[in-house]
């Protein structure tokens, strides 16, 4: 499945890189995003696959703190990247003839860069407070280590980290959250005064391939961040395992799939190789 997520994801910004007719905001930010979920599976993954072949549990405290900061940066820059994403969508469909005013080149690099520093910013304050912790126990009953089951080991008091989260879930997840909600309110109320069923079928393929993934990611990590660690339970590490392992994987199948440009460009690619 991992080597699936890398190729996928791979193939995905290979056939944008290469196809001039892709060089739009759309696809650059689909690029991008194929980007962070390569290094959002390999946070985690690798090392499952080592311990398990070589029949260890363990991660040493630095690796442990690394893996959080990179975990921390990789969910929130997929949940900024789907947002501006919804954005795109919605000028592509409620704007159309001010699209290529309003989404230039710049706009597109200005807000994936600003996504990459917030994102980054936001994992070093957490990662800081996470080692200023002590832990009374070095087992966990997870396949990573993610934040909440951590902050069940610690005998000092966990407020302040739990606050972050809260405060950043609240800021980066719910504002991005409430972007795509608003975006494709527009955007639905847009397609229902369209009176051509070409119209309605063309905007809905162009936004079936994001609304199914938006739904797939921000489903499962509200659901699991958004509510204290004390109630962290099997449930929510299954859902953990679809937002870290089951969606990188299926998101290149999803944009392929439903995208005909897309299925163009990798055809070319795949005859080009």
């Amino acid at each position: 499945m991992y080597l699936l997520t890398i190729l996928g994801n791979l193939l995905i910004i290979l056939a944008i890189s290469c196809d001039p007719h892709l060089h739009t905001p759309m696809y650059f930010f689909m690029a991008n995003l194929s980007s962070a979920d390569i290094c959002f599976s390999s946070v985690t993954v690798p090392k499952v696959l080592v311990n398990h072949v070589v029949g260890s549990k363990s991660i040493s405290y630095p690796q442990c703190m690394t893996q959080i900061y990179f975990f921390i940066t990789f969910i929130n820059m997929d949940g900024f990247l789907l947002s501006v994403m919804a954005c795109d969508r919605y000028v592509t469909i409620c704007r159309p003839l001010h699209y290529t005013m309003i989404m230039r080149p710049r706009l597109s690099v200005l807000l994936v860069a600003l996504s990459w520093v917030i994102t980054n910013l936001c994992a070093v304050l957490y990662t800081l407070l996470m080692v200023q912790l002590k832990f009374c126990s070095n087992t966990m009953d997870h396949f990573f280590r993610d934040p909440y089951p951590i902050l069940k080991l610690c005998s000092s008091d966990t407020f302040i980290n739990e606050l972050v989260v809260f405060i950043e879930g609240s800021m980066l997840f719910l504002t991005s959250f409430t972007c795509v909600v608003v975006s494709y309110a527009y955007i639905f109320s847009k397609i229902l005064k369209l009176s051509s069923s070409w119209g309605i079928r063309k905007a809905l393929s162009t936004c079936g391939s994001h609304l199914t993934v938006v739904s797939l990611f921000y489903g499962t990590v509200l659901g699991v961040y958004m509510h204290p660690s004390s109630s962290y339970s099997v449930q929510d590490m299954v859902a953990s395992v679809i937002f870290t392992v089951v969606t990188p994987l299926v998101n290149p199948f999803i944009y392929s799939l439903r995208n005909w440009d897309m299925k163009g460009a990798l055809r070319k690619l795949i005859l080009r190789c």
